[in-house]
């Protein structure tokens, strides 16, 4: 039942900092690009979605496909439901920006200097107690599975 399939994602601009688009990816479906140059430690976009308890996340998190991120020991938010676009971004070992929870809010920030035309993109950092999740991001240095070692 977990799999929600968001069928026309779009970047919310009220949660972007900066003009980004949702395009064909070569790491995994479809992924955001910056529309124009984004500087290093800026905010990006705010990860939003429905907020959702431990015991939801859990029915919600079987599936090929999630857009479930972790806020705290109780909530999830759920990008399916509500997401800014966020949800959208890929997995990269090697990522051009990093999540900061602030106040209950999940920030994505820029890791350095992101050109445009670029795609964004984000550890997930899976536990490895989790089944391995394979990567394909292509990064120099990828660990082959999302999950941490």
């Amino acid at each position: 039942m977990g799999t929600a399939l968001i069928k026309s994602p779009v970047i919310d601009p009220r949660f972007a900092c900066f003009r980004l688009a949702i395009r064909e990816s070569k790491i995994h479906r479809r992924g955001v690009y910056a529309l124009e140059p984004i500087p290093p430690r800026r905010k990006v976009i705010e990860y939003t979605g429905e907020r959702i308890s431990r015991r939801e996340t859990k029915r919600r998190g079987t599936g090929s496909l999630t857009y479930l991120f972790t806020l705290d020991d109780y909530w999830t938010l759920d990008g399916a439901f509500g997401g800014s676009g966020a949800e959208i971004i890929n997995h990269s070992c090697e990522p051009n920006l990093y999540a900061s929870i602030q106040k209950g809010h999940i920030l994505y920030l820029s890791k350095r200097a992101i050109r445009r035309g670029e795609e964004l993109t984000i550890d997930y950092r899976f536990d490895k107690k989790i089944g391995d999740v394979r990567c394909r991001c292509g990064a120099p240095n990828c660990r082959g599975t999302i999950n941490l070692k």
